[in-house]
């Protein structure tokens, strides 16, 4: 079954754009689209998608309040947030609003529809170019460094600890365990494992609080 995407810009020529890249994949189909967040918050609520590719300054509804009003649904759909480097603060707002990624709107086709295979397969996508330039923006805004032994983080492992510190930073999976000297799937079952232990639904979320608790400090990669 294909995955159905939804598609929110209030440019109509960048909807046309994602459209045509899409719809040239055999296992996806778009299956709507609006031009502000409180069309599509209305429109999703009779129309059923996989993933939402959403912008997240609109006029109306911005692209953070309507993920936020999405993720609060029964059988919500995966949100992925497209930002450009100036917007980078919407996207970590509408991330902690329940997005599961963010990308940069000129991202390369292959990696987008990569983006939203993943997403929809119910991993996150966190760009790792886009990361520590993203939480450095709010490093004003972090706790101090006595938070860094949160009891959020008590019950991990010492390997745990370092596989958060190397999600935080953006790392892939392949990237995790070749530093670390293990297979993916073992980087991939100590993730699941922590998110487990802590409560978090991806990656995403796992980055936010490792950096909101002073785990891991900007600019400490």
């Amino acid at each position: 079954m294909p995955v159905k995407v939804f598609l929110v810009d209030d440019q109509q020529l960048v909807r046309a754009g994602f459209r045509m890249v899409i719809e040239s994949q055999p296992d996806m189909e778009v299956v709507g689209e609006a031009g502000d967040g409180d069309e599509a918050v209305h429109a999703l609520a009779a129309t059923s998608a996989d993933v939402v590719l959403m912008d997240v300054r609109m006029p109306v509804l911005d692209g953070v309040a309507a993920t936020r009003r999405l993720r609060q649904r029964a059988q919500a759909p995966k949100v992925v947030v497209l930002t450009t480097f100036d917007l980078d603060e919407y996207a970590f707002a509408a991330i902690k609003a329940g997005a599961s990624g963010f990308l940069l709107k000129d991202v390369p086709p292959p990696t987008l529809l990569d983006a939203i295979r993943s997403v929809h397969s119910g991993d996150a996508v966190v760009a790792p170019s886009t990361t520590r330039r993203l939480l450095e923006r709010f490093a004003t805004h972090l706790p101090d460094d006595a938070l860094a032994a949160s009891s959020t983080w008590e019950r991990l492992t010492e390997r745990e600890h370092e596989i958060v510190a190397e999600v935080a930073r953006g790392r892939s999976n392949a990237e995790i365990a070749a530093a670390l000297f293990v297979t993916e799937a073992t980087v991939k079952t100590h993730v699941g494992r922590i998110l487990a232990k802590v409560g978090l639904r991806d990656r995403v979320q796992l980055v936010v609080l490792a950096y909101e608790t002073g785990l891991v400090r900007p600019g400490s990669a």
